[in-house]
C-alpha cells in the first residue's frame, strides 16, 4: 500500500543527544596517538559531515593527513562500542514520534553516520516507531547528496512532495532542497537557532513536542 506522508529525520542532534560518545571517542583516539583533545564544543562544531569529516577535523593542522588513517581507525575500534553509553534520545523525542505514528505518518532516518552504527542506534532505541534506517554505506553519496534520502522515501512508498525532511544543521537543509523536499529545523540539536536562521532555515522549531503540528503545517502548505 502506498503511504502518502511521511518524515525522513537526521539522527545525530535531531532524535539522539550522542555528543559525550562522540567526543569521548574522539578524545580516546587523539591520545592514543598522543594528539592533543578536543573540546566538547569543538567536537560539536565538526559535526554533521559523518565520522571520517569529524575525525580529519578533529586532528591538528600540522598532522593533516598522514595522521588520519591510523587515528581514524582508533576511532572506529572505540566508538563501534561505545556508542550507547552516554547517547540517548533527546527529552520528548519518543513520545514525538509515537503520536507521528498514530497520525499516519510513515517514519524514517537518514545518517551521515556508519551505517553499522546507525542500526546498532536504530534496533536500541527506534525500531518501535520508525520503519527504516539507513546510514553512511559504500555506493551511496553522503548527504547534502540526497541519494539516502530518496531511497528511503522510496522505501516508505512515499513521493518526495509528501515528505518532510528534519535535521539539526546546515548539511540538513541542503539535503532537503537537493531531495526537493521541506526542511523542519529543530533548535536543540548541535546547531543554535540563531546559525541555522542565517544558514537560510525558514522553519525552525525549539521542542520536540512541536514536531506534529509542525510537520502537518509544512505538509499542508500552511507556514
Amino acid at each position: 500500500m502506498t503511504i502518502s506522508r511521511s518524515v525522513i529525520f537526521d539522527l545525530d542532534g535531531t532524535l539522539l543527544d550522542s555528543l559525550d560518545d562522540l567526543a569521548d571517542s574522539v578524545n580516546f583516539a587523539l591520545a592514543q596517538h598522543g594528539l592533543p583533545p578536543r573540546t566538547r564544543e569543538e567536537v560539536r562544531a565538526l559535526l554533521g559531515n559523518g565520522v571520517k569529516a569529524l575525525v580529519r577535523g578533529a586532528l591538528p593542522e600540522a598532522d593533516g593527513e598522514s595522521a588520519f588513517a591510523a587515528v581514524y581507525e582508533s576511532f572506529h575500534a572505540r566508538y563501534l562500542h561505545h556508542c550507547m553509553d552516554k547517547t540517548c534520545p533527546y527529552p520528548g523525542v519518543l513520545a514525538a514520534l509515537q503520536r507521528l505514528r498514530a497520525e499516519g505518518f510513515a517514519l524514517g532516518i537518514v545518517s551521515n553516520k556508519l551505517d553499522e552504527m546507525v542500526q546498532q542506534l536504530y534496533r536500541r532505541f527506534f525500531a518501535s516507531y520508525v520503519d527504516v534506517a539507513l546510514g553512511e554505506r559504500p555506493g551511496l553519496r553522503r548527504k547534502p547528496w540526497p541519494d539516502g534520502v530518496r531511497v528511503v522515501a522510496e522505501q516508505l512508498g512515499c513521493p518526495p512532495g509528501a515528505a518532510v525532511y528534519v535535521g539539526d544543521s546546515e548539511v540538513d537543509l541542503a539535503t532537503a532542497a537537493n531531495a526537493g523536499m521541506p526542511c523542519l529545523s529543530v533548535a536543540w540539536g548541535f546547531r543554535s537557532r540563531e546559525y541555522l536562521a542565517q544558514c537560510g532555515a525558514r522553519h525552525i522549531i525549539a521542542a520536540p513536542e512541536d514536531l506534529p503540528e509542525a510537520v502537518a503545517r509544512l505538509l499542508q502548505g500552511q507556514v
